[in-house]
């Protein structure tokens, strides 16, 4: 349920059932604390802190396969070592007595406070006091928190201002920077403005109590009352905790703010105003469905938790900034991309930098970034130039030293999280957990020519996610037929063989290509086909090494089964005797498969991709 505190701000956190925690959850509820706020994380009793590298999460479920059982937990070592370098984290046991993992942070300063404002706050000040004698724009922005703000709202006000049809204002930010409540404000200007059909869609209706919080707020600097000038509604629905719904004004004429469902797009007919909060966390065709002969604000979390989908900011503010760019310039290469799209709307873009909920540079929002790799929303261009495809090479990434926590190795997983959030992929950060811990993940990347004497990391071109798939037993194939149920996971085996009835298909051993991401300054260049071609060719046994002697570097940790040391005692800190981050083909010997698969949505670029593909 958590996804219902989204937008919400609290003073305190308290997160209980571990094994039940996911990178999700950690993102939702943590960045919704304000600063001076707790977080506060429960375990239950344990000898070692090194017992949470082997204890079975709730997710792994999910992970587990019939042919691949054994979860290795790569996410709960870094995400212990990762508080164990955090410099606002106290890790104690039941007596309140600090273990030596936070042993650095024993001693904390208090936080100066400054009494002289920052030159932002004086500016704002300076801009509240010349929009004084404005109205309604100088009793909103009295309303801001911050200068960005401020100048978000003007932006939303001289876009209702103008009244004209198409148009479009989209405001991005990371979590905690006053979205939601800008928006709040911005629909108060909308209603002193005259707009009557004001709509607004969320992924929930509990995600707008920020936003409906800040609409009162605009009305009562406005000086209109409740019951008298505006009334508002509540949801009935047990699930939506008695939200609001509609709120009827009815000062001069008859205006409302409607709640509506992102799928609802069809009762948009006679709408002025179109307002979407959140709208990363809104499936991508339910937005564009939103699109039409009004006004419309798109807010959206370009990181954080919603963020991570970025399917908005690459996809819909691309085409919409095509769709604005002035007549008779070359906009071919776009427009052939999305034929559908809607066209002719005018673009406004905003962002937000200054945080309201905590200072600006938190260690908890700078430690949950780092950890959920949040912040992996552009991609650095690489300085190797563009090496012909033929002279690249494929490796294999070991997991267990890629989330170790090493320096080098978080900056190698930075750079491949970053790839597939620049990708067409919708991500969350529940993949990171998935990457790390499920047993039938592989990953793979391309390399240009590497420098045996060069003293940085590799820049990656392509990376490919690859799950094996399949030996599932013929017992539980017809058990499974005949009940009309499949178990999770295993999925190109579970579809060929129940839409053709075939006992025997999902007994073969095959490897679904989850995801391949090439870098996006070298898409469209043969990268990508290059790496399938070679992943092709090692699942072939076409690269396997002859020399039998040589050693197979070990895969998988030891897990760590007891600690001598107590809990007092016991020291914390990253594995030393790690095998290789990356691996030549030819030093690690194949699974023997009988197919490669993919499974994916359809689309026109992606289509001529795989055509052409081996």
């Amino acid at each position: 349920e958590t996804h219902r505190i989204l937008g919400n701000t609290y003073g305190m956190c308290v997160l209980q059932d571990f094994e039940a925690m996911t990178p999700n959850l950690l993102a939702r509820t943590i960045e919704t604390v304000e600063g001076g706020g707790l977080v506060v994380i429960l375990l239950k009793t344990l000898a070692s802190l090194k017992q949470l590298y082997t204890m079975s999460m709730d997710v792994h479920q999910r992970f587990r396969t019939e042919a691949h059982q054994d979860v290795v937990c790569r996410f709960n070592e870094r995400f212990l070592l990762s508080l164990a370098s955090s410099k606002r984290c106290l890790v104690v046991d039941d007596q309140l007595s600090v273990l030596p993992i936070s042993s650095h942070n024993l001693h904390v300063n208090p936080v100066e406070r400054s009494e002289l404002p920052s030159e932002n706050e004086t500016e704002l000040n300076d801009l509240r006091e010349q929009l004084r004698d404005t109205q309604p724009v100088g009793a909103l922005v009295s309303c801001c928190k911050t200068l960005d703000q401020a100048k978000a709202v003007l932006k939303f006000i001289e876009a209702i201002s103008e009244k004209t049809l198409r148009s479009t204002v989209s405001l991005t930010a990371s979590r905690g920077r006053g979205k939601s409540a800008a928006l709040g404000l911005s629909v108060a200007a909308a209603i002193a403005f005259g707009y009557s059909n004001i709509f607004v869609t969320s992924p929930s209706p509990e995600n707008l109590n920020t936003f409906f919080e800040f609409v009162f707020k605009g009305f009562d600097a406005l000086e209109y009352q409740e019951h008298i000038d505006y009334g508002l509604i509540q949801s009935t629905n047990p699930d939506f905790n008695k939200a609001i719904i509609r709120v009827n004004v009815f000062r001069e004429h008859r205006q409302t703010i409607q709640y509506i469902h992102p799928a609802d797009s069809n009762m948009l007919s006679q709408a002025e105003l179109v307002v979407i909060d959140e709208a990363a966390a809104i499936p991508l065709p339910y937005v564009k469905g939103m699109l039409g002969p009004y006004l419309v604000f798109l807010a959206s979390t370009i990181n954080g938790y919603e963020g991570t989908g970025r399917s908005l900011s690459l996809k819909l503010l691309q085409q919409l900034r095509v769709q604005a760019v002035p007549v008779g310039a070359n906009t071919n290469v776009v427009a052939k991309k999305d034929n559908a799209a809607a066209t002719g709307r005018s673009l406004h873009e905003i962002t937000l930098e200054e945080s309201i909920r905590y200072k600006g540079g938190d260690d908890v929002e700078a430690w949950l970034t780092k950890l959920l790799c949040l912040d992996a929303t552009s991609v650095a261009p690489l300085l190797s130039g563009c090496p012909p495809p033929d002279n690249c090479d494929l490796y294999y990434i070991n997991r267990d030293t890629l989330f170790c926590y090493h320096r080098a190795s978080e900056e190698f997983l930075q750079r491949l999280v970053a790839l597939y959030v620049a990708s067409h992929y919708k991500n969350t950060p529940n993949d990171l957990q998935m990457m790390s811990d499920a047993p039938a993940h592989h990953l793979f990347c391309l390399l240009g020519p590497i420098n045996p004497n060069a003293k940085t990391l590799p820049e990656i071109l392509v990376v490919i996610q690859v799950c094996l798939e399949g030996e599932i037993s013929r017992n539980s194939v017809v058990e499974s037929f005949s009940r009309g149920k499949r178990a999770s996971g295993d999925l190109i085996p579970w579809t060929i063989g129940q839409q053709y009835q075939d006992p025997d298909f999902p007994r073969l051993c095959g490897a679904r290509i989850v995801r391949i991401a090439t870098h996006p300054d070298y898409q469209g260049m043969g990268y990508g086909a290059k790496a399938l071609n070679l992943l092709k060719d090692y699942y072939e046994f076409k690269m396997t090494n002859l020399d039998e002697e040589q050693a197979i570097v070990s895969e998988e940790i030891e897990n760590v089964t007891e600690e001598e040391v107590g809990l007092l005692e016991e020291c914390i800190e990253p594995r030393k005797s790690l095998p290789p981050l990356l691996l030549k083909l030819h030093e690690r010997p194949p699974e023997k498969l009988d197919y490669i698969g993919v499974s994916y949505g359809l689309t026109e670029p992606l289509l001529k991709f795989w055509f052409k593909s081996p």
